[in-house]
């Protein structure tokens, strides 16, 4: 075939199986994390844990900083950012990788416990964009922390052990289905509707008591965590799906599991960065945000100054501006895309839609229809990176949010824009993105990492 065409291929035609096992192995640390990792606070905790395992400390603003140093700095709890100081001065600007590690759930509200019918439920409030009806009749896990009101934090995990109990939002059997299957899915699947069923044993210790489930799940809330009703006004608890990650695939090359979007993206940064083993010509940086699903806002979202007084303060610890560092750096916004689904070929351009299998994804534009949100990077960025992934060997393709007119979606990419930094958006392609379980490919994950590792080291 002439080398006048492009013909992007899929990866297993041409790897090698050492690199396969480079696959698989990567797969199996990074399932791990999933597993452990179901909010944004125990990710964060989690990327704390192992950046302290390879020699990284927490940084003090004000302190001095020297080429090689590893640091972190964790904002309220949810968000982390971590560098590794370079050889040359930070007015050369630094190479960021900025992912998120929310991801789109149902949280309680904050007098959430009822009772209806003899059984004791939770009102929720979806978080994220997600598809209510998959939410219905699945296994179900309460993650998070409460706030008692003498100031303690009490942090609670129910569902993921195997001997604790799972909980269930129900849904209404088929025999009986016939008016809720005639409403489109945002009227069968109310919001409001997002109830999870959590005991339906009365405690019989007060016979005036009318509410006597509810009660009964209070008295075991209390004896395991000390907390009262009123401590739920204080609480943040979220409710998770209680799938652990599988291999998928009778060839085991996919994993399945809830949260790909956005922790498989700031795994590889993470990873990435932890496994940098000589210290980079410029400071490399790898950026963990909360709140992406909702905008990014809040103390923990991009849109927050965090970034600014982490970076700010290794600047004016050097003795320079932080505008002039800002506007020499660049960035990888890091976060997940559609893979093309055959099952739904009507929402793609099959010829720009990535695939799966065919290595990290880098998207020039996401947004909607005519770009709108987008970051849109300029073609010397491009440019940049085919020569950086060409010396490194990273399997790479470039992909779009669907066809044109079809919806669309955002990323972190256009804040850190708005800072001056040059930007692009780059992710593992997904198949059913946002739902409870969701689905990767084991050599898209490697080829993620390996890409954050060149960026790094480049």
């Amino acid at each position: 075939m002439s080398d006048l065409f492009y013909k992007p291929k899929n990866i297993y035609e041409t790897a090698s199986d050492e690199l396969v096992s480079k696959f698989y192995s990567y797969a199996e640390s990074y399932r791990e994390f999933l597993n452990s990792a179901k909010t944004e606070r125990e990710c964060a905790e989690s990327a704390v844990k192992l950046a302290k395992s390879k020699g990284f400390w927490e940084y003090v603003p004000g302190e001095k900083i020297n080429p090689g140093d590893k640091i972190f700095s964790v904002n309220h709890g949810k968000a982390v950012t971590l560098a590794v100081i370079g050889k040359r001065s930070l007015r050369d600007g630094v190479n960021i990788v900025a992912a998120h590690i929310d991801a789109p759930r149902l949280d309680l509200k904050g007098s959430p416990l009822y009772e209806d019918g003899e059984m004791a439920f939770l009102k929720t409030h979806y978080y994220g964009g997600v598809k209510k009806y998959q939410w219905h009749a699945i296994p179900l896990e309460i993650r998070g922390v409460v706030i008692t009101s003498d100031g303690n934090a009490v942090n609670v995990s129910i569902g993921s052990d195997k001997s604790d109990p799972q909980f269930v939002i129900t849904d209404i059997l088929p025999h009986l289905g016939a008016d809720q299957q005639k409403k489109v899915l945002a009227d069968a699947f109310p919001g409001e509707g997002l109830n999870i069923l959590i005991g339906s044993k009365p405690d019989s210790s007060d016979s005036e008591e009318k509410e006597k489930v509810k009660l009964g799940v209070l008295k075991l809330l209390n004896e395991k965590y000390g907390i009262k009703e009123e401590d739920f006004l204080s609480a943040e608890l979220e409710i998770v799906p209680a799938f652990e990650v599988r291999d998928i695939g009778l060839d085991r090359s996919m994993l399945g599991g809830y949260g790909h979007d956005d922790r498989v993206c700031s795994y590889a940064a993470l990873t990435a960065l932890t496994d940098l083993e000589d210290t980079p010509d410029k400071t490399a940086v790898a950026l963990l945000v909360d709140k992406e699903e909702i905008g990014s806002e809040g103390v923990t979202g991009m849109q927050s100054r965090a970034f600014e007084r982490f970076l700010g303060s290794l600047t004016r610890a050097q003795g320079i501006s932080l505008d002039d560092c800002l506007s020499e750096s660049f960035c990888v916004s890091a976060d997940v895309c559609n893979a093309f689904d055959p099952n739904f070929p009507e929402v793609s351009d099959k010829r720009n839609n990535a695939r799966l299998n065919y290595g990290v994804s880098f998207m020039k534009y996401t947004g909607s229809r005519g770009k709108s949100g987008s970051n849109d990077a300029n073609a010397e960025t491009i440019g940049k990176l085919r020569r950086i992934f060409a010396a490194n060997d990273v399997a790479w393709q470039m992909g779009e949010l669907g066809k044109v007119d079809q919806g669309g979606g955002g990323t972190v990419a256009m804040y850190m824009a708005r800072r001056n930094i040059e930007t692009i958006d780059a992710g593992v392609p997904v198949l059913s993105m946002h739902a409870p379980f969701e689905l990767i490919s084991k050599a898209d994950l490697y080829m993620t990492y390996k890409a954050m590792l060149a960026l790094y080291e480049n």
